[in-house]
């Protein structure tokens, strides 16, 4: 085991290589493979918050520039930059500077300096280092953390994004707060390997061949170097990605990741604080994170037997509980609702299918591209040519679409979101990656006709009748050095496309594509009937149980599925979940609203289980600076803080958690794009200690009562 150290001035210094033994109490964790890699801040040329960019780096619509190739210290600086931005809504207008940000103090102070904190990164892989399956672990410990006070908050990333993927949210409620940050990426992260080069990304984002990483990469497909040559000479340009094609379903140990992360983060800070006694007797640790990340915070305390978690905090959290609760979800005087606890990929894939037809039946939504109309109808016609909709006329399809849509438990708040989300790919990116994921497929499967590569064109408005769009090309060498910094993970992301190996044309990205079922550029409707049919066993459009190789990998995804579902059994340990009513990505009944439900069931009136739904928030907060969503949804990343806040108070101080309950928030309001500055004392009421009986949220007569 190596340690490697970096003076202050990081960004400028090259690593020394020192022997572990000499500088350290103790040997970290045995999970731990590989060099620690530990780096100073000084918080003045660079910093753990912002990589030396200050608040007004961050709000930039200028990213950091990169060297040709990038430095490890370039790399981490713009996966910062891209991550924090990709969370919250940097705008003045819709809170930054103001509400949140790193210029606003742990107290709520605005304009505090660049808000650059000092400190110390542990960086390193959890094995096993096989090279394929490597999990990056990272810790963050501020100069202004406590030893006589210590505490930790976790960071899992959101989505499938970097170790950095939650610096914006817990990360920066932590080192505002003097905690140590303990961060991974869950085994997905951005790793990329190149299929056609041999480059993979190294744990600091640098781009080797899949030689010279060795057991070093963040991720190198599992296949032959013949098996690879031969798919490159078949299907040239294309990538894996870790999290769709380690093989080995990464999202059933999230949980097992987290207390990694925390059980590290345990090690660093007796390292960094060697006089110290820093442990879990006498430490204040609280599970955090949004999305994924909060979902693997979840079940990490779940999971946690040794006491490693005290509390959790967690916004809009990707669980995915149990099936079968013998419970009714109720919302205001709507009927009850039984079908709740449905899967992420399940429900994903319904969208996938109707989503593009639903669209015409709100054509006042933000980010609804109508002006691709074509491709809206032609999924219309498709879906009701294979009967999958009944209606003859197309503003008939539209509205059958909308209502299977939500008759599935997907709320109607999130109608108004959902066109954005489907024209940025995302049931189509979810869909795609998590099957390979959950059935553990390898890249040259090309489950249901996909693979991932860049392309010619623009995949985000396409030009339909230029047959030299959405050709297979390689990715710039530029992009794809920077895919560390810029990659969410989960294709279509920086340049890289998902790709229809299928298409009537030969292969296309998925937008320029014809069906060769239909004859129609639909948007691929082979590839997501083909989903689908993963999803439910049956062939959707015969009704006919799958037989032969589909069958089998039905039955792979639906065993990977079962190995992430959450038990809602926590084990007694305080927590606050807070979700958007208007979430288009992890719908309530399905996630939160359903796991409220079960730990009612689990853990009864002794659940300290707390759920605060948000009326005008929805999932992805950096869409509020954008003309539609800025007007219409405030920052459930306030309430996130204020979560944490409360929770943070309960842990140290003993003081009272609020009860479950609506938080009645009051949209910006104004013109597409015109939104008045968001004013906390209008728009965003605080959650009550004591609030009005009509907003409380309560689980009696096995219902989980939602007040409209």
């Amino acid at each position: 085991m190596r340690v490697t150290a970096k003076v202050i001035g990081a960004a400028l210094a090259a690593p020394v290589m020192l022997a572990a033994s000499p500088v350290l109490a103790a040997d970290p964790p045995a999970f731990i493979k590989g060099d620690v890699r530990i780096t100073e801040f000084d918080g003045v040329t660079d910093d753990l918050l912002t990589a030396g960019l200050g608040a007004a780096g961050l709000q930039s619509g200028t990213p950091p520039a990169l060297s040709d190739p990038p430095t490890a210290a370039e790399l981490r600086r713009l996966a910062i930059y891209n991550n924090y931005r990709a969370l919250v809504d940097v705008t003045t207008g819709g809170g930054y500077g103001t509400l949140y940000g790193p210029d606003v103090s742990a107290a709520g102070v605005p304009g505090e300096g660049p808000g650059m904190i000092a400190g110390r990164e542990y960086l390193a892989f959890a094995g096993p280092a096989s090279g394929h399956v490597n999990v990056s672990l990272l810790v963050q410990v501020p100069d202004i953390f406590d030893p006589d006070a210590p505490c930790i908050v976790t960071g899992p990333s959101s989505g499938s994004r970097g170790v950095y993927g939650a610096i914006g949210t817990s990360g920066e409620w932590g080192l505002k707060n003097g905690c140590a940050v303990a961060y991974t990426d869950k085994g997905t992260g951005t790793g990329a390997h190149n299929l056609g080069d041999d480059t993979v990304d190294l744990i600091t984002g640098e781009r080797v061949t899949a030689d010279e990483a060795g057991k070093d990469s963040i991720f190198t497909a599992g296949i032959n170097d013949r098996k690879q040559a031969d798919y490159d000479d078949e299907t040239p340009h294309r990538f894996a990605f870790k999290h769709a094609h380690s093989e080995n379903n990464p999202e059933a140990d999230w949980g097992k990741n987290v207390l990694q992360s925390i059980r590290f983060a345990f090690w660093a800070l007796n390292e960094a604080h060697p006089d110290a006694d820093i442990r879990p007797g006498n430490t204040v640790v609280i599970a955090s994170s949004v999305s994924n990340g909060g979902g693997s915070s979840v079940l990490a305390a779940e999971q946690d037997k040794q006491g490693l978690i005290d509390g959790v905090a967690v916004s809009e959290p990707n669980v995915n509980p149990e099936p079968g609760g013998d419970f009714a979800i109720k919302q205001g005087e709507g009927p009850p609702f039984f079908d709740h606890s449905k899967s992420l990929y399940d429900y994903t894939t319904l969208l996938n299918l109707y989503q593009a037809c639903a669209n015409l039946d709100n054509p006042a939504a933000p980010f609804n591209f109508l002006g691709l109309t074509a491709i809206q109808q032609n999924r219309c016609a498709s879906l009701a040519e294979l009967g999958l909709l009944t209606s003859g006329t197309l503003a008939g399809q539209a509205a059958e679409a909308q209502e299977i849509i939500n008759d599935f438990g997907i709320l109607e708040e999130q109608n108004i979101v959902q066109p954005s989300h489907y024209w940025v790919f995302v049931p189509q990116a979810i869909a795609v990656t998590y099957a390979n994921a959950y059935g553990q497929f390898s890249v040259l499967e090309r489950l249901c006709g996909y693979s991932f590569g860049a392309t010619t064109g623009n995949s985000l408005i396409p030009d339909l009748g230029n047959p030299d769009d959405g050709v297979p090309v390689p990715l710039a060498l530029a992009a794809e050095n920077a895919l560390f910094a810029t990659s969410n993970g989960i294709p279509p992301t920086s340049g890289v496309n998902l790709i229809n190996d299928r298409a009537v044309e030969g292969s296309r990205e998925t937008r320029h594509s014809t069906s060769p079922s239909t004859g129609r550029q639909d948007h691929n409707i082979d590839g997501n009937l083909c989903l689908r049919d993963l999803a439910t066993g049956v062939d959707t459009v015969t009704g006919e149980k799958l037989r032969g190789r589909q069958q089998a990998r039905h039955k792979q995804i639906l065993n990977g599925i079962r190995e992430i579902r959450a038990s809602g059994d926590l084990n007694g340990k305080p927590a606050i979940f807070v979700t958007g009513r208007s979430d288009a990505i992890l719908p309530p009944n399905h996630t939160s609203r359903a796991y409220f439900g079960l730990n009612r069931l689990q853990e009864g009136t002794d659940s300290e289980l707390r759920y605060i739904e948000v009326l005008n928030a929805q999932h992805l907060d950096a869409f509020n600076q954008f003309p539609g969503f800025d007007n219409r949804f405030i920052p459930l990343h306030h309430y996130f803080i204020q979560a944490l806040d409360i929770m943070f108070a309960h842990l140290k101080d003993g003081l009272p958690l609020p009860p479950s309950q609506v938080v009645r928030t009051v949209p910006r309001g104004g013109p597409d794009g015109g939104a008045p500055d968001i004013v906390e004392a209008v728009n965003l009421p605080a959650i009550q200690q004591n609030p009005a009986v009509t907003d409380e949220i309560r689980f009696e007569g096995n219902q989980v009562l939602i007040p409209e």
